[in-house]
């Protein structure tokens, strides 16, 4: 039998979580247009620490 690998990539979606939830907690926590930009930067470097550093020697 020949095994299919799924070819998804799926990486987006840590990217947009961690831009999101970036964006959402500094909005909450500062109430600033810059603090939110500035959230969503470092949400979204988060997001590609966890994605390169943790998930990326899983497999499914």
């Amino acid at each position: 039998m020949i095994k299919e690998e799924n070819n998804n990539s799926l990486d987006w979606v840590y990217y947009v979580l961690g831009l999101f939830f970036g964006i959402l907690t500094a909005a909450i926590t500062s109430g600033s247009f810059g603090g939110s930009i500035l959230g969503g930067i470092i949400g979204l470097i988060f997001g590609a620490v966890f994605l390169n550093k943790i998930v990326k020697g899983r497999h499914y």
